[in-house]
């Protein structure tokens, strides 16, 4: 029950072992996982899958282990939606405020809101695709929470009532969230940045091992948001939109295979997801380290991409974000 698809990791080596299995996960890849929910506070991170009754501790204790230095009752819960979206519930124990990061459908918010038995507050949008907000309208009609959105997106954000702009500072029950315009993905997209709770809400613009596609955005845009992103402190936990850590992880080995910080991170991930558990989310050091699209300076992505030691940072990036486009 608590396996997605039986596959044990073997003996051989970390990243063989990961490539073995990459073609047993494709094959269970469109049917129903046992994905868990997962909540993180401060002091411990445990999961729970829907399935079991009993808590998995975190694979990843020793990382979180670095959030206990900082007092913060903000909890943060993973809510599996659609296909792979993760939308993320918030709640403030102090205040009782109650907040929802991109809810891509209302059944499982509602599910879940229900079993914790909080009333919504807030809809937070980090941009206007429909697999992020189309749980708006529903979650809003039936809690009367307010939606959240960026300034630049406000003519596409359902049913927004407060719109933000880069630098804001807005505040969530007792915790200040900041605000940071991060176009490339499309071009309105924000990060909502919590620095007492060292969490940082990424939507599509940065995932675990990748970045999200330029639909609306150029590389020059997506290098500075990921640029701003990068300069928060190594210890905060990026939340990203999507579980798509393996399929980003077959494209960062074939660019960079000799990156052994990498391998190391696309093991423990084929376990996690072995497991039926959530890669998200990782660090900001993780992702320095291991994300392709944050290491345009690496020669040996360089030469295997063919990218001229002379390519600015944002050039190497929209050859990169093309090679991984067609990959």
């Amino acid at each position: 029950i608590c396996s997605i698809s039986g596959i044990s990791l073997s003996s051989a080596p970390p990243v063989v072992g990961a490539l073995l299995l990459w073609h047993k996960f494709e094959k269970v890849a469109n049917k129903k996982e046992n994905l868990c929910k997962r909540k993180t506070s401060l002091f411990q991170t445990q999961r729970r899958h829907k399935e079991c009754s009993h808590l998995y501790a975190s694979g990843r204790r020793q990382i979180h282990s670095r959030m206990s230095t900082v007092a913060s009752s903000l909890q943060i819960e993973l809510v599996p939606c659609l296909k792979d979206n993760y939308a993320y519930l918030l709640h403030d124990s102090s205040s009782g405020t109650t907040g929802i990061v991109d809810p891509s459908e209302p059944g499982p918010i509602i599910d879940v809101l229900s079993q914790r038995k909080f009333k919504l507050t807030y809809i937070l949008n980090t941009h206007h695709h429909y697999d992020h907000t189309g749980g708006n309208m529903e979650l809003k009609d039936i809690y009367g929470a307010k939606v959240i959105g960026p300034f630049a997106d406000k003519d596409r954000i359902p049913g927004i009532d407060v719109a933000l702009r880069d630098g804001e500072t807005w505040m969530f029950g007792g915790h200040e969230m900041h605000v940071l315009d991060t176009p490339g993905h499309t071009r309105g997209h924000v990060s909502f940045y919590f620095p007492e709770s060292r969490a940082i809400f990424t939507g599509d613009t940065l995932f675990s091992l990748g970045c999200g596609k330029l639909f609306e955005g150029s590389p020059e845009q997506m290098w500075s948001s990921l640029s701003k992103i990068a300069s928060l402190p190594d210890y905060v936990h990026i939340f990203c939109g999507h579980e798509y850590t393996l399929s980003n992880a077959k494209f960062a080995l074939s660019v960079e295979p000799g990156n052994n910080e990498l391998q190391s991170y696309v093991a423990r991930a084929v376990e996690l997801r072995n497991k039926g558990l959530p890669t998200v989310p990782s660090t900001l050091a993780e992702e320095k380290s291991c994300n392709p699209f944050l290491r345009t300076f690496s020669a040996e992505i360089k030469g295997s991409l063919n990218i001229p030691e002379t390519a600015s940072a944002s050039e190497a990036l929209g050859r990169i974000r093309k090679a991984k486009d067609t990959f």
